[in-house]
């Protein structure tokens, strides 16, 4: 019952977010004010609800243009992110934005040591992070997984909303916590003792527009 009230919860607040506007006026008395985004949970743009749109729209993105994201952009996003619901609001979560490419590149480079065919199966490969310009990197403390869900999928949606792309990364987690010459990437991010690093958001300016895979809507019961 708790998980099922906090993702009500996390529904209800994406609902009411001020994360999911472009500028323009929202029906009702609510107005988007120079860029920012509605403080209502009215629907803009054509009497499109921005939210729904945004949750309909996003893909995970593996193709990103050689762009870096804007430092207001990417602080924006890790706004929303934590102003995800977390159980008793303990907020058990950590966040690093890494907007340094030379520490990209330092990484990348003990990433292609291991990993010398890595060009040879992907000529387009420029980084371990589907070459996304920019990261964010979550830790957690432990037991805190559906917490940290919440906060990643508040971040993916508010980037979407932006226009922006991500992509929820597992695999370089595994690589920068198992290889020892990787581990100065961990070190640099400086989390807090008790804190370990769950996954990476991919951030930046989408290069593709890949279609939606099918959802099982079988797996949904309404019980009246």
């Amino acid at each position: 019952m708790k998980k099922l009230f906090l993702l009500g919860l996390a529904l209800s607040t994406l609902l009411l977010c001020n994360c999911a506007g472009s500028g323009e006026k929202c029906q009702g008395n609510c107005k988007c004010q120079n860029g920012e985004n509605c403080q209502c949970s009215q629907q803009c743009n054509n009497g499109e609800n921005q939210v729904v749109k945004a949750i309909m729209e996003r893909r995970s993105i593996r193709k990103y243009l050689d762009k870096p994201v804007e430092h207001e952009k990417l602080a924006q996003i890790v706004k929303c992110g934590i102003n995800a619901p977390s159980g008793m609001n303990k907020q058990p979560w950590e966040i690093r934005v890494v907007e340094s490419q030379e520490l990209i590149n330092q990484v990348n480079e003990v990433y292609k040591k291991a990993n010398p065919d890595i060009l040879e199966k992907d000529p387009s490969f420029k980084n371990m992070f589907r070459n996304a310009p920019n990261l964010i990197c979550v830790a957690g403390e432990q037991n805190s997984g559906l917490d940290l869900g919440l906060l990643g999928e508040n971040m993916m949606l508010a980037a979407q909303s932006l226009g922006l792309g991500t992509c929820c990364l597992g695999g370089p987690v595994h690589f920068l916590t198992n290889t020892e010459e990787a581990r100065f990437f961990i070190e640099k991010l400086g989390f807090s003792e008790g804190y370990s690093l769950m996954y990476i958001l991919a951030v930046g300016y989408p290069d593709e527009s890949p279609d939606a895979k099918p959802r099982d809507e079988g797996k949904v019961k309404f019980i009246q």
